[in-house]
């Protein structure tokens, strides 16, 4: 005769963890290729004025953008207290910004440097005077696409 334990429990099958390696590269793939690591560390403060009609630029579009940053800057015991302009990472002048649109184009591939455009982001607080000024160097330099940085608000009825 066979005895039978009573209470006595079986451990079920273990876990199948062959293809968990996989699994890890195949997600820390997806997150490499998608992740888009921010370029540019803002050393001015901006909040960006409101719009009621707003248009997203397209993802293909996306990398012909050269932003010009204008606001008062984050760190005033560095860079004082008046209104500064931003390119890339260095804060510069209002002359500065054509020979940097300039550049920033020259280095686009051929087919999409007629195609860049300027994107003015600037602070909602900052005088007409300076965005008049930054428009009139780029006109100089014949970067004449110019596109304004805003947030979108709800439009009420």
């Amino acid at each position: 005769m066979s005895r039978f334990r009573k209470g006595g429990k079986k451990g079920g099958p273990g876990i199948n963890t062959a293809s968990l390696p996989d699994i890890v590269f195949m997600l820390l793939f997806f997150f490499m290729v998608a992740t888009r690591m921010r370029e540019v560390t803002l050393k001015v403060k901006i909040t960006k004025p409101e719009a009621t009609q707003a248009v997203k630029i397209a993802a293909e579009d996306r990398n012909k953008i050269i932003n010009v940053y204008v606001g008062k800057p984050t760190k005033p015991a560095v860079h004082g207290t008046a209104v500064r302009l931003q390119l890339n990472d260095a804060i510069a002048d209002i002359q500065d910004v054509g020979p940097f649109a300039l550049e920033e184009i020259g280095k686009l591939p051929e087919m999409d440097q007629k195609r860049a455009f300027v994107s003015i982001k600037a602070d909602e607080d900052i005088s007409t005077g300076i965005i008049t000024d930054i428009k009139e160097e780029l006109r100089n330099v014949d970067a004449l696409k110019i596109q304004y940085g805003t947030r979108k608000t709800a439009v009420l009825d």
